[in-house]
Order: structure tokens, then sequence, then C-alpha cells
């Protein structure tokens, strides 16, 4: 993700478990010649599915005892009335004996619920949609989940980014916000731990364009209303599900036998948002160079123009750019910003949200990866002023463990990107580089912790890196200059 604010130039001094076993037995005793008696079926004990995963910074997020391999989401939403209705297919494994399990869903109103096809019990708490099955689910078994709802969607408000989710506007919604907003218009485990493949069908109006995730699958229309299908079947944080309904200038195309399809909202002035878009597939391909094999089946953008939205965010195969960051012109570094993330972030995923500098440090390293690149300016030199002229502010909030209200800080993105120089600078430059496209490609499709980066690191560079990582990630003091070792 790119907050507006947080845009960098030069220019401006870059701140930005059997069957039984019988062993021994003489068959010359009673025992063994009588009718051995069935083993007995051991008891099971059916359990409530946790509220939450149990994150540190947001425990109430994504649920507990089961694992979603697939979303099959069906909505219609008519604009004019700002009221959504949609069935959701949830289709989950347990990893519990589950009672009862929880899928997370804000402000709609659920007028029925299946499991495996039976009537199941729900209630509400909260942003919580409890579901009680006509019969326990086993761990271990695999379950499918149907829940009907409708209602006005309800954007959610976040003291980190203000509003966010799904947002009525002018002409149709925009459903986008980090660190949750797919529980405002769909029941989802929301949380980046538990990513899953989706199906979209999308219904409105005819005259308007609804784009989401992955491979575009058509459209049909019928009655005045018009049908839209994505698919992304690489699995996704539910985070980075989109929902963009409006009018818009369409691109479309095939880039190494992936569609590509990019998006820029009618309200949105022409020129520099469209050109910078435009290359998204010429900075993916740079990025694919230095990072490994674009990891997803598709490729796009979408600009919109919001009041409400100040950032871009790495919705997977398809960011969403606000219109801001192209009115003062063409800007590929917000495009690498959010690109690079589609490799760390969207396919390398975190496990918890204190791990985001390993989203955001990625990313900002590849906008200095980029501009280099480009020949604006060198990562070096995007290192060199940063460590004179970042804030204090910057340098007392660690980015390896910022806190929930510094989740977006400068540090996170600052210190996140001058790190990974610190390291390129201690390991060299092939060590660097192998450890960041083995890190994309051991890790892709999964989650991801910062030990298991540092592992990594070590592991390739053959070098004891702890102190270098415990001094740019979690001191809260500048740094040493970082040097080779």
């Amino acid at each position: 993700m790119r907050v507006t604010r947080h845009r960098l130039r030069m220019s401006v001094g870059l701140l930005v478990t059997g069957a039984l076993a019988l062993s021994g037995c003489d068959s010359s005793s009673p025992e063994a010649a009588s009718s051995p008696s069935a083993s007995p079926t051991p008891s099971r004990t059916f359990t409530a599915g946790a509220e939450g995963v149990g994150d540190a910074y947001f425990p109430s997020y994504g649920n507990g005892g089961y694992d979603v391999g697939r979303y099959t989401v069906k909505v219609r939403y008519d604009p004019a009335k700002d009221r959504l209705t949609g069935t959701t297919t949830v289709q989950g494994t347990a990893t519990a004996d589950l009672s009862s399990f929880n899928l997370d869903l804000a402000g709609l109103t659920v007028t029925a619920v299946t499991v495996d096809g039976a009537a199941a019990t729900h209630t509400r708490q909260r942003n919580e949609l409890v579901i009680t099955p006509a019969s326990g689910l086993i761990n271990g078994n695999g379950f499918v989940a149907e829940v009907t709802y409708e209602g006005v969607p309800k954007p959610l408000k976040n003291e980190i980014l203000g509003e966010g989710g799904f947002l009525h506007t002018a002409e149709g919604a925009i459903a986008l916000g980090q660190p949750e907003s797919a529980s405002t218009w769909f029941p989802v485990n929301d949380h980046p731990s538990d990513k899953a493949a989706y199906d979209f069908e999308v219904t409105v109006p005819d005259g308007l364009t609804a784009v989401s995730n992955g491979v575009p699958g058509g459209k049909t229309s019928a009655d005045g209303w018009t049908t839209w299908k994505w698919s992304e079947k690489s699995p996704m944080a539910s985070y980075l599900s989109t929902l963009v309904i409006g009018k818009f200038r369409i691109t479309t195309g095939e880039h190494k036998g992936r569609p590509v399809y990019n998006a820029v909202a009618t309200n949105v002035a022409k020129g520099a948002a469209d050109t910078s878009i435009a290359q998204t597939v010429a900075v993916a391909d740079y990025l694919e160079s230095v990072f490994g094999p674009y990891p997803f089946d598709a490729y796009g953008g979408v600009v919109v123009s919001d009041s409400r939205i100040s950032y871009a965010l790495e919705t997977q195969s398809r960011p969403v750019y606000s219109a801001g960051f192209f009115r003062q012109g063409e800007n590929t570094e917000v495009v690498a910003h959010e690109l690079a993330h589609q490799w760390f972030g969207d396919s390398v995923a975190i496990g918890t949200w204190e791990d985001i500098w390993l989203n955001e440090g990625f990313a900002t390293y590849a906008e200095w990866l980029w501009a280099e690149h480009t020949k604006e300016y060198t990562a070096k030199q995007a290192f060199d002023i940063r460590y004179v002229q970042v804030p204090a502010r910057v340098w007392k909030t660690p980015p390896g463990k910022p806190g929930v209200k510094q989740l977006f800080s400068e540090s996170v993105y600052q210190r996140g990107g001058m790190t990974l120089h610190a390291l390129r600078v201690a390991v060299g430059d092939k060590a660097f580089f192998e450890i960041v496209k083995t890190w994309a490609a051991e890790k892709r499709d999964g989650t991801a912790t910062t030990a298991e980066f540092v592992d990594l690191a070590e592991r390739i560079s053959g070098k004891e890196l702890g102190p270098l990582f415990d001094a740019w990630l979690y001191g809260t003091k500048k740094p040493a200059p970082p040097k080779r070792l």
C-alpha cells in the first residue's frame, strides 16, 4: 500500500493418527479362541471455533478452527438504492472438532445459512456471524457453507486509514481497504493468515462496469442488469480482494499469455493516470528480472477518484490507485510499489500484521530499484538521503514492531526499505538478489514471518545477520552506517 502523502521524489528529499494391534497372542489361550470385541470408537468433543486468530495487533480479526480453500461470491448491487444482495459459498476444512464456527461479516442481514446442504443456525455478535451446523464438523474433513444476505453495506471506521470497506459512490461503489475490508460485502475469514482462491460474480445495472481481482470471465446481460465474472485461483488474503463499480475507460490486452485489464474512472482526467498504469507490464517485466517469475495469472490496475481514498492498495493482480498519485504527472514509482507487492504482500503474505515491513519495505525498495533502472536515481542515493534526512520519529519507531498506531508509518516504509539496502551492502549484490528471489520462490502462495526471512538471509549469505536486523528493524535509535560483512 502507498499513502498519497508518502510519495517520494528526489526533488523533495525522498522522504517520504488404527486398528488394534494384537501382539504376543497364544492361539491356545482362551482369550485368543474367543471372538474379539470390536475396538471402541473414541468419543469426540466438539467445541466452538475461536473468535479471532489471535493476531497480537488485531485479536478479533479472522477466526479459528478452519481453513478456507475457496470463496464463491455472488452479489447484486443497486447503486440507486445502495442495496446489496448476495450469496457466498465458503469451501473449507475443519482444523478442529467444531460445534460452531465464525465468519466475519459487518452490517449486512443474513437471511439463510446452510452447511453441507443442511440448514444451520446462525446468530450475530457484533461483526461476527456465528454458524452452528446441524452436526459437528470433524477435524480434517471438508465442509461447504452457504450464506445468503442483504442490506445496505456499511464502511468500517479504522483509526489508521479512516473509512474502508464497501463505499457507496455517486455512480457505483468501491470496496477497498487495509487491514480489513472484505467483511463489509461478503462473509469471510478476514485475516491474511487464511488465504484462499476466489470466484466473483457481480451483477450491476447495465452501463456500469464491475472490476475485481484476477482473470476476467466475461459478462452476460438480462433485464437491464449485467453480470461480470472474475476469478483469482492463486491463494489471496481477504483484504486484497476488491470490487470497483462505475464507469471507466477500459484498456485490455494480453502479455505473456496473461490478460491485461486496466480501468480508469471516467471522472479522472485523461492523461497521466492512463499512461502510468499503461506501464504496468513494463514495470512488472523489470521486477520479474529482480524478484523472479510474476506470480499471478493477470495484470492490471484501477484508478479511482474519491476523497475517502488517498492511497494505493496492492489488491491482488489488479492494484487500485487513488487519482491523487497522478496529479503532478506520470508516476510509475507508485506502480512499481504496488506491483512489487504482487510478490511481497500478495504471493508472499504476512502471517501476522506485526510483520508488515516485509510488505512495505520490499515495495519501497522496489521503487528505488525501478528509479535506478530508469536512471532517475540509484538505490544508494535513495538510502543515503534518507539516512541523513528522515525525521527523528522514524528512528524511534522500530519497523519490525511498529505497534498498531504506527502500522503504516514512515518507519515501516522508509526504515523497511533501508533495512533491505543495509542487508544488500552487508552481503553483497550476488547474495542479496539470490535471497530476494529465493524468498519469493520458497514462500510463493503462502505466508511468512520476519524470523523466516532472517534465517533465509543467513543461510544464503553464510553470515550472522542478527545484529544487523536487530538494529534496523527493532532498534529505537539511528543505526551505524551499513558496511560489508
